[in-house]
């Protein structure tokens, strides 16, 4: 049961508890010290009373009629409290002062009488009026400080539940505004959990709680932003393949059209060659030469495209390998710039797409060194990262870095597709590109996460 209540129920729960126990524990302090203190009492006030009748008899041999003088001693006594003063001999009820007075006070129960286990004790004060002793007879009677006792205790504890109450009310009211945030929380975590990140929380209630709602609304203008850059990098990375497959499509068209127009020329001469009756050889050697030239045109060109589509041999023959034929490539056809490339033997394994993304990035820099830098050198550099790059958490990263002595980036440039592409891509990956220039050229540093090892 205990654990289908809510915050607040428990709380307020408990405090009545407290509140009550409290209360509880006081009143049968009060109780239980009942009977000492009325046996305290009774002995005291006897003790008193003795004294006093002593005191005001000492003299009665002197005054002209003792016995009259007793008299109107004993019945002004009989408005003292708790005890009863009378002459040896007299009927020892009490006189109605007496009652009245104790009529004002609530009448204690059966159990409280029987728990104080009053009792009566009378004591004989002996005096002597011109020789002829007499004695006074005080009798204590606890019956009125039992009750003054049983009405403290019912005073105490009427007003004591009502300080209970009100307190358990007002902090009734004082826990449930600083709970109020709760119920607005809950709300708004539901509204993050159903897609609406624009849900916040007005912060409230104790600074522990408005802290907390401080931190939702972080938490859901962050998820907000992350959710429309995944949009925006999804949306992008559908434009890039649609602009990818445009441009290869247009490239097909270019290059294969003229190349495929040129072989069915080459291709129809040898056919009306071949109906003469003597055709001649050099004119056969002639279209079979340029066959050939455009038969090889057009395998560079679909290796071309089978490496921006996917790169040769990156599978079979591991990163390293695969961008050793890169470099060779580019040196064969740029003899000129100074390609040096290092891949460190402690990068161990990156998995396939890492090493799809590593080869893209370098691909795509020395791209760019070529078409752009006017470059004599280039240096490419594949290491792990280590920690004090920058980056919150780079260990299980390959450091990726290509760098030229080139005339550097012109001011106000913008990332091209090919970077942009690989930004992204880095980005969904979980790691981060950087471009800097200056006058030495320009270095393009990129953070590729490798993947888990099982």
């Amino acid at each position: 049961m205990w654990r289908r209540l809510s915050l607040r129920a428990r709380i307020n729960l408990l405090l009545a508890l407290i509140l009550a126990l409290g209360l509880g524990i006081n009143i049968a302090r009060l109780v239980l010290e009942a009977g000492p203190r009325v046996q305290a009492e009774d002995q005291s006030v006897t003790r008193l009373a003795r004294e006093f009748v002593e005191t005001m008899v000492a003299g009665l041999s002197d005054v002209p009629d003792p016995d009259a003088r007793l008299d109107q001693i004993v019945q002004d006594l009989s408005r003292l409290r708790h005890v009863s003063i009378t002459r040896q001999g007299d009927a020892g009820p009490r006189t109605a002062e007496h009652s009245e007075q104790a009529d004002d006070l609530r009448a204690p129960p059966a159990w409280f009488v029987a728990l104080v286990h009053p009792e009566q004790t009378s004591v004989t004060v002996p005096i002597s009026i011109h020789g002829k002793p007499q004695s006074l007879v005080i009798t204590s009677h606890p019956d009125d400080e039992i009750a003054e006792i049983w009405d403290g205790i019912v005073t105490q504890l009427e007003v004591g539940s009502a300080i209970a109450v009100v307190l358990f009310l007002v902090t009734m009211l004082v826990v449930g505004h600083a709970l109020a945030p709760l119920e607005a929380l809950a709300q708004a975590m539901t509204n993050i959990e159903a897609g609406y990140y624009d849900a916040r929380v007005e912060p409230g209630g104790s600074p522990e709680l408005a802290a907390i709602c401080a931190k939702l609304n972080h938490l859901a203008a962050t998820l907000g932003e992350a959710v429309e850059g995944k949009r925006r990098l999804a949306e992008r990375a559908v434009s890039l393949q649609d602009s990818e497959r445009k441009e290869i499509a247009r490239e097909l068209h270019d290059e294969f059209g003229p190349y495929l127009f040129a072989l069915r020329a080459h291709a129809g001469a040898l056919t009306r060659l071949s109906d003469v009756d003597r055709p001649d050889p050099a004119a056969l050697r002639k279209h079979g030469n340029a066959i050939l030239e455009q038969v090889n045109a057009l395998q560079q060109f679909t290796r071309r495209i089978l490496e921006r589509l996917r790169p040769a041999g990156l599978a079979e023959l591991g990163l390293r390998e695969a961008l050793g034929a890169l470099v060779r490539l580019w040196s064969e056809s740029h003899p000129e710039v100074e390609i040096e490339s290092s891949v460190s033997h402690t990068l161990g394994a990156t998995g396939e797409t890492a090493d799809l993304t590593i080869y893209r990035i370098v691909q795509e820099a020395l791209t760019n060194v070529f078409r752009h830098a006017d470059a004599t050198a280039v240096s490419i550099t594949i290491e792990p990262a280590e920690r004090q790059t920058g980056v919150r958490d780079s260990r299980g990263c390959a450091l990726v870095r290509v760098s030229d002595n080139g005339r550097g980036l012109r001011p106000g440039y913008k990332d091209g597709r090919g970077l942009t592409g690989m930004r992204e891509r880095i980005l969904a990956l979980g790691g981060s590109l950087n471009v800097r220039s200056g006058d030495d050229g320009v270095t393009v540093e990129a953070l590729v996460p490798k993947a888990a090892q099982p």
